[in-house]
């Protein structure tokens, strides 16, 4: 919660544009996509010094 008490409106409107703007273009763009933004998403963590790691969803066998 404290990152959210630091960020203003403007950065909470940007993020939640930016979201509601990579599901439309996932909708439209398939695997591709998703496979793009989670590059992305990756390295924007990685670039906070969070690892990605715990958060994979296992494929079952």
């Amino acid at each position: 919660m404290e990152v959210l008490e630091q960020m203003n409106e403007q950065e909470m409107k940007r993020i939640a544009i930016e979201k509601y703007v990579n599901i439309q273009r996932i909708k439209k763009h398939g695997q591709e996509e998703v496979e793009y933004q989670e590059k992305i998403a990756r390295a924007e963590l990685q670039m906070l010094g969070i690892s990605t790691e715990d958060l994979e969803i296992s494929k079952q066998q």
